[in-house]
């Protein structure tokens, strides 16, 4: 038995946990000066040193790991998970887990590559895609996810060209405003034109933004008080509560100069950023589209609401303590994905027990829709029959 058991479940959030070589092994020659220092990164509440220059665990300790059979996510998290660094080992892991295809972030590239100087940004960019290819490259189930920098659209065009000859499946890109333009200026029209044609969603993830509050909110006169930043955490409380803010202004900008209704057939996603927000940012879109239509006519040209442009073309995933039931009654079913979070801790020992308990109630529909639907509209050109 797996742990997904009977279900059909596609999981639209895991990681790998990047050894120090992870970018320099793939980089363009000449370009590794230009690259973060991972080893610097991972070496906080994360020490990946004993992994450094092993394709993967221990035999006898991947015989341990896979006697947890379904049992896997409550198992070892982060490096010492089966399949965190070794992609032949993931795809041991999904078959215990029984997930019928896996989506796969990097854990500690994001924010190095979106805040480094801009010409350094794309040749680290195509160093992290070649290793991501080269992680899932084992397993058709695993869709890995390029970093696309928006910042230079003819560059972003190059390096979606070179992501999809490499087999990966969605665009994760930054919140900011790339290169000093909102996502609905017409320098950026080629770039969503390019996705939606090529069935390539956008994906905004914790670390397209900053995870981190800014520093002056931290100072609140108790230096004794601890926080968890560091530890086994890489955000704190106060991080929790506007960590998604960042992503309400890129979509609402998005949405608002029209991208998604030019590109009906453009997917996006918002990943392990919560969802309890998204359907009042639905509410807000539609109260500005029409009471500012007048003063800004161009919002009255939309043929569709932009609740109804969301419905039909983003997706979110909650975090495992939010009810999404509540969040399907107050939106649509058609918004939210399940995802594992695996082999990081967030994600909880028991994923999907924890958001089959918060669907109690919701009819079959709308669970086939949250396991397994959403996803296949989100990833139209899944390599594996799902």
């Amino acid at each position: 038995m797996t742990y997904a058991g009977e279900r059909l479940i596609l999981d639209a959030d895991s990681h790998l946990m990047e050894l120090p070589d992870f970018l320099s092994a793939h980089a363009d020659p000449g370009t590794e000066d230009l690259l973060p220092r991972l080893m610097d990164i991972t070496t906080g509440q994360f020490d990946p040193s004993a992994f450094i220059g092993k394709p993967g665990h221990d035999p006898e300790v991947v015989a341990d790991l896979v006697k947890l059979g379904d049992g896997l996510t409550r198992g070892p998290k982060w490096h010492a998970a089966l399949g965190a660094f070794s992609g032949p080992e993931r795809t041991v892991a999904l078959d215990l887990l029984g997930f019928r295809a896996q989506v796969v972030f990097a854990s500690f590239c994001a924010r190095p590559t979106f805040e480094a100087p801009p010409a350094h940004r794309y040749p680290i960019a195509r160093a992290h895609n070649r290793a991501m290819a080269a992680f899932c490259q084992a397993d058709p189930r695993l869709i890995g996810v390029a970093l696309i920098p928006l910042d230079d659209p003819d560059e972003a065009l190059k390096e979606i060209d070179r992501a999809t000859a490499l087999g990966l499946g969605a665009a994760w890109i930054g919140a900011e405003a790339p290169g000093g333009r909102s996502p609905g200026h017409p320098d950026l029209d080629p770039v969503w034109r390019t996705l939606a044609e090529r069935g390539l969603p956008f994906i905004l993830h914790v670390g397209s933004s900053s995870l981190q509050i800014p520093a002056p909110w931290m100072n609140d006169g108790h230096p004794e008080r601890r926080t968890a930043r560091g530890g086994a955490e890489v955000i704190g409380s106060k991080d929790l509560t506007v960590i998604h803010h960042a992503s309400v202004r890129f979509i609402s900008a998005l949405v608002l100069d029209g991208v998604l209704e030019r590109h009906p057939d453009l997917r996006g996603g918002v990943i392990e950023i919560g969802a309890g927000w998204v359907p009042d940012m639905i509410r807000r879109l539609d109260h500005a589209a029409d009471i500012w239509a007048k003063s800004e006519p161009h919002l009255a040209q939309m043929r569709r609401k932009p609740s109804e442009q969301i419905r039909q073309q983003l997706r979110f995933t909650p975090y495992p303590f939010e009810d999404v039931g509540a969040l399907i009654r107050e939106s649509w079913p058609e918004l939210y994905l399940f995802s594992s979070d695996y082999p990081h801790a967030e994600g909880g020992r028991d994923p999907i027990g924890r958001f089959e308990r918060a669907l109690d109630g919701a009819d079959a529909e709308a669970r086939a829709k949250f396991f397994a639907g959403n996803f296949r509209d989100l990833y139209r050109n899944l390599p594996v029959a799902v």
